[in-house]
């Protein structure tokens, strides 16, 4: 095959290849607000809150900042071993940190793998609850924002912030 032909070909597929793609982008479906989300502990972040903790105590943003973390076991440990000890929930939490093994926690939140999120970055300018709802007044948790490309851009319009597709889309 002739080089000229080859890319007369090679062009022609790509072109084809393009008016297959679909021309609509569709945003996964979110319910909100979503169902309770069952976690292997049942914790609630409202009697926490209520004895003074913020988001910040139990989920740090190590590094650079770019995931919020769940706390370590021995750090809930460090009041469990006295405070509530014989609470079935407590016990379920003293045998994951005597095992030193992390407690599998259910995410109530994940934006998807194209998406580049610092937690840290938007921290310094928000309030957890802009983002996650009133995880204080909640026992059990559930999605109750959106945390869709269009609630995104709707909050960086409102703030300020840049909204350019490589704020968040770019390979940082």
């Amino acid at each position: 095959m002739s080089l000229l032909r080859f890319r007369c070909s090679f062009l022609l597929l790509t072109a084809l290849a393009l008016a297959a793609q679909p021309t609509d982008y569709k945003a996964k479906e979110e319910k909100i607000p979503g169902d309770p989300v069952t976690q292997p502990i049942a914790y609630s972040h409202k009697t926490h809150v209520a004895l003074g903790l913020k988001c910040t105590n139990c989920h740090t943003m190590p590094g650079e900042g770019f995931a919020a973390t769940y706390p370590k076991e021995s750090m809930c440990m460090g009041c469990h071993s006295a405070i509530k000890k014989e609470s079935l929930e407590i016990q379920k939490l003293a045998a994951f940190a005597s095992r030193k093994e992390p407690v599998p926690w259910a995410r109530v939140y994940r934006v998807p793998d194209i998406v580049w999120f610092n937690h840290a970055v938007h921290a310094k300018k928000s309030e957890c609850s802009a983002c996650h709802g009133d995880v204080a007044q909640r026992t059990v948790l559930f999605q109750e924002k959106s945390i869709s490309m269009a609630t995104c851009m709707a909050c960086h319009a409102a703030t300020g912030a840049p909204n350019g597709c490589d704020v968040c889309h770019a390979s940082q």
